[in-house]
């Protein structure tokens, strides 16, 4: 397997973790606190994922190219994904999608951009210094995708434990 191979079994996970910790959950189950709440955690993901493999692709976001933002009723502002922890307590309280099949439709179709990207970058590119002087050193393409994996990754954990907060008052993994 190729290295980008891996970022794409890593992401892969995400999604199907994702995918199964939404599978029952009522739209007030989606909300419930505490917060930042799953609906949130959900978007979050597909947006940095956007964010980053949109500026890899040097192409616009599917959030503002493929209109996801206006399904979401929300701007077309591509720095509106919560990077960073840069939204306050009422962006997050203001973020009410209840609706699972647009939350898992947005990651859905991240994924397949983040997958074509991917199966274009071979070991060689994971080297490629990337031209983002607001960082120091400079970052290679291998530190940005091991950035999304990481950051995909604790917040779809944080998703299984919410579930299991909400489903039984804690997270027990043996119990399903």
């Amino acid at each position: 397997m190729e290295s980008a191979g891996l970022v794409v079994d890593a992401l892969g996970r995400v999604r199907e973790m994702v995918q199964d910790a939404l599978k029952d959950l009522s739209p007030e189950e989606l909300l419930s606190p505490p917060k930042p709440h799953i609906a949130w955690l959900v978007w979050h993901i597909a947006r940095v994922q956007d964010a980053n493999f949109s500026g890899l692709m040097e192409r616009s976001q599917l959030w503002i190219a493929d209109g996801w933002h206006a399904h979401f009723q929300m701007p077309p502002e591509p720095r509106d994904y919560g990077s960073g922890h840069r939204q306050t307590r009422a962006q997050v309280e203001a973020f009410t999608c209840t609706d699972k099949q647009l939350l898992l439709g947005y990651l859905d179709a991240v994924f397949s951009q983040t997958k074509n990207y991917l199966a274009t970058v071979s070991n060689a590119d994971l080297n490629r210094v990337l031209n983002e002087p607001q960082y120091q050193p400079l970052p290679t393409l291998s530190i940005r995708l091991a950035s999304v994996i990481n950051c995909n990754t604790r917040h779809a954990g944080q998703i299984e434990y919410l579930r299991g907060l909400v489903k039984q008052g804690g997270w027990f993994p043996g119990e399903k």
